[in-house]
């Protein structure tokens, strides 16, 4: 028996076409692997592959915006991505592939995070996946995102989040990408109610605006806008120069050659109050305890300076101490660099008129410039970090003399870090080893101080990282 032959024309497979590679995708995605698989920082990684990029002419300064939003962006929330991916992953989300994830992650930052429609959010992430996973996990990307398109975060976090009446932390942790533990430790230090912590996090995800400060004796504050005319005066601190938005500080000359640096105005302010504290007696010899990697340092190197003071810069790990000699070149006047522990003092007790102690700690109150800080930081860290604290306020305080003034500062705002620290060593001082100094006429015409004698500045009152500082006088 034969079988008629159909006349229909039989179909010819689709031709394969190649993946579109996009270089903004492409060198966001490598940099997410270099934070994820070095643990490195996305504000170390991030330049220097956007200015490869630039060299070869691949990127534009839209193109490198929009680069660096996907990065820090995708970082910053990485905790919301996380529960949100999990909800629309038919498996645990530790046994998808890391680069899986780094892709499907900025996949949700697009959907979820910005102005990129939906259809581009997805498509750009399945040819993104096709160019580094290939074309059979390209297709479990796309179904994933399209899980993800089916809500927008507000929607993925009433889906998620407990509410807030029933568990705060929890649904903060949730809305604004924190881990919880970090969410009541900035509410125990700000104190108050929901109206205080949620701006608070907010700010936290808002990507600062890059602050120069103007080394005194070798630029102004005045000077350094000419190279950036949308360049302008800090709030608070008469050196400081905030950049315009996505301004690149790198590409000044004035921070090339070392008259200016990058700083943060409120670790300008901590410096400056260390600085104008009231001293008894002569005022000659100043210590930076905790010196690397050098830009308080070169502050007060240049403030000690136009007084007839010389700073001694002490930094513990010599290729820190490197860094802080590269950041006081050209200073004006004596500085010197020493590589000693400020928890052993090299020198005798009581050498120095002014000490600044800028502690190692969590980092808490500069989350804003380093968004994976918050995923990487653990509640156990804080057993080490302060004991190392009080030793380091210790050991200051025993290499300033009496009538000298000893500033301790970190850039953390929990209460273990901060006033507990200081507390406890002054208890632990025989008799009256020193007194606290009300820090807040210190900054002058900065508002909302608190109750005082120490300062905490906030990201969302003052614009700045969430520094801490009290000042103490030896008074035996």
């Amino acid at each position: 028996m034969t079988h008629p032959v159909s006349s229909r024309p039989r179909s010819r497979p689709r031709p394969y076409r190649r993946p579109h590679k996009d270089p903004v995708r492409i060198l966001a995605y490598d940099a997410l692997r270099a934070v994820d698989e070095r643990a490195a920082y996305a504000n170390l990684v991030l330049p220097p592959l956007l200015g490869r990029a630039r060299e070869a002419g691949t990127l534009d300064a839209r193109d490198a915006a929009l680069a660096t939003e996907l990065v820090y962006g995708t970082l910053r929330r990485q905790g919301t991505y996380d529960a949100v991916l999990a909800a629309c992953v038919d498996r645990p989300l530790r046994e998808v592939d890391p680069p899986v994830l780094d892709v499907l992650s900025l996949g949700a930052h697009q959907l979820l995070g910005t102005r990129i429609p939906s259809h581009a959010a997805v498509s750009s992430a399945v040819e993104l996946a096709r160019c580094v996973l290939g074309d059979g996990r390209a297709k479990f990307v796309n179904a994933v995102l399209r899980r993800v398109a089916a809500r927008d975060l507000d929607g993925w976090v009433t889906e998620l989040a407990p509410p807030y009446e029933e568990d705060a932390e929890r649904h903060l942790s949730l809305k604004y990408a924190h881990p919880r533990w970090i969410v009541a430790a900035l509410w125990d230090a700000l104190g108050g109610g929901r109206d205080g912590i949620e701006p608070l996090l907010a700010a936290d995800n808002e990507r600062p605006r890059g602050t120069l400060v103007a080394r005194p004796g070798r630029s102004t504050a005045e000077e350094l806008p000419a190279a950036d005319p949308h360049a302008e005066p800090g709030r608070w601190s008469p050196y400081a120069v905030r950049l315009a938005e996505g301004g690149e500080p790198g590409a000044l000359d004035a921070v090339a050659d070392g008259r200016a640096g990058v700083q943060d105005e409120g670790s300008q302010l901590v410096a400056l109050a260390l600085a104008n504290a009231p001293l008894s007696g002569p005022d000659t010899r100043w210590l930076d305890g905790c010196a690397g990697p050098g830009g308080k340092a070169a502050l007060l190197g240049a403030l000690a300076a136009g007084r007839g003071a010389t700073l001694v810069a002490a930094e513990k790990q010599p290729h820190r101490a490197r860094l802080v000699a590269r950041a006081l070149e050209g200073n004006p006047g004596p500085a010197h660099v020493v590589v000693a522990d400020g928890t052993r003092p090299a020198w005798r007790p009581g050498t120095f008129d002014r000490v600044l102690v800028d502690v190692p700690c969590t980092g808490l109150g500069a989350l804003r410039r380093r968004p994976e800080a918050r995923w990487r930081r653990r509640p156990e860290d804080l057993d080490g970090l302060t004991a190392l604290q009080r030793e380091l306020l210790r050991g200051a305080l025993a290499s300033v003399r009496p009538g000298g003034v000893v500033g301790y500062a970190t850039c953390s705002p929990h209460l273990a870090e901060t006033r507990l620290v200081v507390a406890d060593v002054l208890k632990g001082l025989p008799g009256a080893g020193a007194e606290w100094i009300d820090a807040r006429p210190l900054l002058p015409g900065v508002p909302e101080l608190g109750e005082g004698p120490d300062v905490q500045l906030w990201p969302h009152l003052h614009g700045t990282d969430a520094m801490y500082l009290a000042l103490l006088r030896r008074t035996a």
